[in-house]
This record gives structure tokens, C-alpha cells and sequence, in this order.
């Protein structure tokens, strides 16, 4: 799963860090070459709940190990796009095709692993999610700074390949798996209780504004340090993806943390410190930036581990829509904010993306802030770090 993960992440955002070098060889504005990144999440978005209905039905593992196939062969003809049309449509259809793998992951962990081990195998396959966004995004610009953006996405597509090859082969076979009516009527009763339910409302909330922010950060990062007073070259923007790291080790940390403390006390937590580090990131000074970026990616990767292993767990035998449904918001964020915020950047470069993005995180803690008073469901034990 942390593989699964890992390839996942990688091909998802592969554009995100050549974003300059887009906007200059297609002559588009940095707000339409974010498109290349926004429509992949919002393709993934549009597909993650029928995808989930098709692994309740036909099992997490065949979903998962479909999706990665499709989305495989999909990166390998982005490098070949003729026009930046082209490379829109291929970036939809990746998403599309990668839907399947977020979709049943939740679901598949909930049901396979037990549950004092949840936090941990949550956090282990986010940490994946971590390190492939980061191998994928310094791959990317490295390519791209020794041959050509087209070399470096057929690289990524190889790179997705062998995990996709491993994963196919390793991942253990499912053992408590039972298939689901998935007729729309029943499929509109479960996501009608779901979403009838006040704590998941505010947990897919506060996916849509983390996730927003997260992709916008790093969406404008990259124009933000091409120009002066940094100036940065295009593998050493590429090196700041290696932050990626400081979420691989978050995510797996926090997991262990909410078995022992629970979601209640740590989600507003790691929302507050990644709105600290982005504060940090209108310095001027290229270390503070870099610790502002780290800070924050800590702790929204923090946040988004806590965050879905709540949902998984309170959601019960419906989890996987569930799960949809979170990462839905997940993505619908990416896509919107992160296309809204290029607004922001043209209006005022990085102080109006930061303004912008604060008022997001704000409404993000107060949301989790509330949650800390969240009653438990019928037969869930009250108040503890499992609901």
C-alpha cells in the first residue's frame, strides 16, 4: 500500500514543479499551466466515488490494481503530447484512471489491518502518498533541467511501471472483503447517512480547504523562487520537493500518535502548525522560506493522516464510500483552490496567494477545533482516540 501510494502521488503531480517551463513553451498564463495539475485532480475527484461503488462490488484489490495500470500507460502518452490541449486531456484521464486506487485504499487498510494498528498503517501509506509527490516532483525537474520535460514525464512513467509491477505482485489478497449491493438506490441511502452525519461533514470540510492549500503552495512556490530575489534554477526548485520527506516522516509519526492520543487532541494541532509555517513563507530570506515550507508540510500531512483515519473508522461497513466521498472534497479543493488562488498570484504574487491561503487554514482549525467535541457514534465507545 505504501507503494500504491507512492505511484500514485508520483504521477498525480508530475507537472506541478516544471509549471514555468510550461507557461513559457506552450505561451500560457501560470494560472492555465496550473491547469495541468488542477484537471488531474479534479478528473480523479469526478471518479473517486463511482470507483468506489466498483470496488465494493468487485474487491479493493482488482480496483487498486487496475487503476494503476491505466494510469501507468496514460503517463508514458503525456510525454508526447502534441499542444497543451492534449496534455490537459491526458492529465483528466489520469486522474481518472488513479480514482481507483484512493478509492479502495482506505477501505482495503479498514478491513485488513486491525484496528489498534490502524493509525499506523494509515500513516504508513500516506507516508507513501508523501514520498512518491516528492520522487516524482525532484525527478521531474531534474530531467527536465538535463534533457526535456517530455524525457522527464516517460521517465516518471517508467518510475510508475515498477511500482506498479511490485505492487500487482506483493500486495496481500484480501480476507474480509465482502461484496456490497451497489444498485443506485441503495449507493444514494448510504451516501444520504453519510453525510447526515456532522463529523464527517466537517472532516470532508476540512479536506477541501488543506488540500487546496497544500497544491497552491506548492503550485506558486515554483514561480515564486524562479524570480528574484532567489532566482532559482529549475533543478534546485525541484530540490525543495525534497521537503516531501518531512510529510513521509509526519504522517507516519502522527499515525503512531493518534493510536496512543487520539484524532481529537492532534487534527487542530497540526492544522495550527502548517498555517505557522505558511506565515514563515513571506520571508525574503530563502532558509526561512524553506523551514516556513517544511513546518507547513508537516503539518498538513499530520492533519490529512489524522483526518482520514477518522473517516475510515467512523464511517463502518460503509467506508469505502466514505472514503470517496473525503477524497472527493480532498480534490475538489485541489482543483478549485488551487486554480483560484493563481488569481491571487497575479494579482499580488505571494503576499495575495498567502492571504488568500490563511483564510483557508483559519476556517480548517476552527472546523477541527469543534471536532474535539464530537459525540460517537451508536456502538463506538464515547470520546476516544478510535472515533
Amino acid at each position: 500500500m505504501f507503494l500504491g501510494g507512492f505511484a500514485t502521488f508520483a504521477m498525480l503531480y508530475a507537472t506541478q514543479p516544471i509549471l514555468p517551463r510550461l507557461a513559457a513553451d506552450f505561451a500560457v498564463a501560470p494560472s492555465t499551466a496550473s491547469l495541468s495539475v488542477s484537471l488531474g485532480t479534479a478528473g480523479l475527484a469526478a471518479m473517486l466515488i463511482p470507483a468506489s461503488v466498483l470496488s465494493d462490488r468487485f474487491g479493493r484489490q482488482r480496483m487498486m490494481k487496475a487503476a494503476l495500470v491505466l494510469a501507468t500507460l496514460i503517463a508514458f502518452a503525456s510525454a508526447i503530447a502534441a499542444d497543451f490541449t492534449q496534455m490537459l486531456v491526458l492529465r483528466v484521464l489520469l486522474g481518472a484512471a488513479l480514482a481507483g486506487l484512493p478509492a479502495a485504499a482506505m477501505a482495503y487498510l479498514g478491513e485488513e489491518v486491525a484496528p489498534q494498528a490502524q493509525g499506523r498503517a494509515m500513516g504508513l501509506y500516506i507516508a507513501g502518498n508523501a514520498l512518491g509527490g516528492m520522487s516524482g516532483r525532484f525527478l521531474v525537474a531534474l530531467l527536465t533541467d538535463w534533457s526535456s520535460w517530455r524525457i522527464a514525464l516517460a521517465g516518471l512513467g517508467a518510475l510508475g511501471l515498477i511500482a506498479t509491477l511490485v505492487f500487482r505482485y506483493c500486495l496481500p489478497r484480501s480476507r474480509h472483503f465482502r461484496a456490497r449491493d451497489i444498485r443506485p438506490a441503495r449507493v444514494f441511502a448510504d451516501s444520504r447517512a453519510l453525510l447526515a452525519d456532522t463529523g464527517l461533514r466537517k472532516l470532508f470540510a476540512i479536506a477541501f480547504l488543506m488540500m487546496g492549500v497544500f497544491t497552491s503552495v506548492y503550485n506558486y512556490l515554483g514561480f515564486r523562487l524562479h524570480l528574484p530575489p532567489f532566482s532559482l534554477g529549475q533543478t534546485a526548485i525541484g530540490a525543495v520537493f525534497l521537503l516531501y520527506l518531512v510529510g513521509t516522516c509526519s504522517s507516519a509519526w502522527t499515525g503512531q500518535l493518534v493510536d496512543r492520543i487520539g484524532r481529537r487532541k492532534l487534527l487542530w494541532v497540526m492544522i495550527l502548525a502548517s498555517g505557522a509555517g505558511l506565515a514563515l513563507t513571506l520571508a525574503n530570506h530563502l532558509a526561512a522560506v524553506l523551514i516556513g515550507v517544511a513546518t507547513f508540510t508537516f503539518g498538513y500531512f499530520g492533519a490529512h493522516t489524522t483526518a482520514s483515519g477518522w473517516v475510515s473508522r467512523r464511517a463502518g461497513e460503509r467506508r469505502a464510500l466514505a472514503a470517496a466521498l473525503y477524497l472527493c472534497s480532498y480534490y475538489l479543493g485541489a482543483s478549485v483552490i488551487g486554480t483560484l488562488s493563481g488569481l491571487a498570484w497575479e494579482h499580488d504574487a505571494w503576499p495575495g496567494v498567502t492571504a488568500a491561503l490563511s483564510l483557508c487554514v483559519i476556517l480548517a482549525l476552527i472546523t477541527a477545533w469543534r471536532l474535539r467535541h464530537l459525540q460517537a457514534l451508536a456502538g463506538q465507545p464515547a470520546l476516544t482516540p478510535a472515533t
